[in-house]
């Protein structure tokens, strides 16, 4: 049941303004209606935009990939690591000198230790024990590693064979 104001407004039995369907104007809600309609607008502003920034970044990574992909590496030159000098009488454990050899394929690279162990999905703490000599890395993660730093993981052992036959002399 529909009543009329005295301004014209028709309202129902609850004194809410009735509007057809489609027709609906801020001027025929109550405050809190306007305030409700509101807000509802800026959420859906919100979220379109959240979307947009997203889609937008996402298209960035696709890119990234994209000319990843395309670009042709030139094989570099792999550069022997210099030894460091060791006392005497110290022997260079084998986990060592794999550190050693990382790290320096690594900086002569000017990489990040972040960006070698998202690139080889080791964890960046392990990464960094694995090149400390503190903690001795699987055979498939030095490949993986290796890999990450542009060199097989034949190349790699045969630094580390040089690196420790440099040392004991």
């Amino acid at each position: 049941m529909e009543m009329m104001t005295r301004t014209g407004e028709r309202m129902d039995t609850t004194g809410i303004p009735v509007v057809q369907a489609g027709t609906a104007r801020m001027r025929d809600l109550t405050p809190a209606q306007r305030r409700a309609v509101l807000f509802a607008q800026q959420q859906v502003l919100r979220a379109r935009a959240a979307k947009k920034a997203k889609d937008e970044r996402q298209a960035e990574i696709n890119r990234m990939r994209l000319a990843e992909d395309s670009f042709e590496e030139k094989p570099q030159p792999v550069v022997a690591p210099q030894p460091v000098v060791r006392p005497e009488g110290r022997d260079v454990s084998l986990r060592e000198a794999i550190g050693h050899v990382l790290r320096e394929l690594r900086t002569h690279d000017n990489k990040t230790l972040r960006e070698v162990s998202e690139k080889a999905g080791v964890s960046l703490g392990y990464l960094s024990e694995v090149e400390r000599g503190q903690k001795e890395a699987s055979s498939e993660l030095l490949s993986s590693i290796a890999g990450s730093l542009g060199v097989t993981t034949a190349q790699m052992l045969r630094m580390v064979a040089d690196y420790l036959d440099a040392v004991s002399r």
